[in-house]
């Protein structure tokens, strides 16, 4: 993989390069993934938080390189897609991964039930409308996978239907990426028990409450039907131009750490440059002296 100059790709971070080994390939089974593995890192939360922290300039870097090319005119975007069972710990890649980086450099965008006027158009419709402009990130929380998940499971859209968007998804995400966006596709994978002690946490600490929502509990009713779900959308949706990574959550700090080497990983093949000037830099320091 190519790097931008004087910037060293994953697998400088401390030899871990998850990219290889989280990426989802042909035999894949979401069910031989432990949640509570670190595969690829050996050391422990305090070193992970070290790892972290030291990337965070990297990170940052590319994203500023991404951003400052788009305004001379260079095309090239990235979308990261965040999906997870509930409490999977989206919000905390969102805070400790993507906060390193300058907010103007990254478009957000947290999916909801559709409203009556999303409802009126095809599932891609509002997807369609946040995708990340050149020179931005853009990150899904929750996405288009929704409407294959959820709808399999609670029946909410006929199956001959659910089972038709795998491939409207394949020729709509092989669309965005012929157009310059770099798509990375996460699933935060957290187990049942895990998923207990964190509602549980939300439950016990008045600071968390705001976080509850007592419909979690109703879904996970449905825990196996969702394990379920995520393998068909696995395993028929993770394509060269789209790929899924599968990475074990249970361990907070390992996700963070893995998200934030995949993410630098995808910048890192957008390969951005700092634009070259566009004015006389020597005449423009002279002026300046003079001035």
């Amino acid at each position: 993989m190519k790097r931008p100059n004087g910037v060293a790709g994953a697998e400088g971070a401390a030899g871990f390069d998850p990219a290889g080994l989280l990426r989802v390939r042909e035999g894949f089974q979401l069910a031989d993934v432990d949640p509570n593995s670190t595969p690829g890192f050996d050391a422990g939360k305090d070193e992970g938080a070290q790892l972290l922290a030291s990337e965070d300039d990297q990170l940052s870097e590319l994203q500023e390189r991404l951003f400052a090319q788009s305004r001379s005119g260079v095309t090239g975007a990235v979308l990261l897609v965040l999906q997870a069972m509930d409490t999977g710990g989206k919000g905390g890649i969102v805070r400790h991964v993507i906060g390193a980086v300058d907010p103007q450099g990254v478009k957000h965008k947290a999916f909801k039930a559709p409203t009556e006027e999303e409802r009126a158009h095809g599932f891609l419709w509002r997807v369609q409308k946040e995708l990340p402009p050149d020179g931005i990130i853009g990150v899904f929380d929750r996405s288009h996978y929704e409407d294959v998940l959820i709808h399999r499971v609670r029946g909410l859209s006929p199956l001959a239907e659910v089972e038709q968007r795998y491939a409207m998804i394949n020729e709509f995400e092989a669309k965005v990426a012929a157009s310059g966006t770099r798509i990375l596709k996460v699933m935060l994978h957290i187990s049942k028990d895990e998923q207990k002690k964190r509602l549980r946490e939300r439950l016990d600490r008045p600071d968390k409450y705001w976080k509850y929502n007592p419909g979690d509990v109703d879904e996970r009713a449905f825990w196996d039907e969702y394990q379920h779900a995520y393998q068909l959308v696995l395993e028929r949706t993770s394509t060269d131009a789209a790929p899924w990574y599968v990475v074990p959550a249970n361990r907070k700090w390992y996700a963070r750490i893995a998200v934030q080497q995949l993410l630098i990983g995808a910048l890192a093949a957008v390969d951005p440059q700092w634009p070259p000037a566009t004015f006389d830099v020597e005449l423009e320091k002279r002026r300046l002296e003079a001035s």
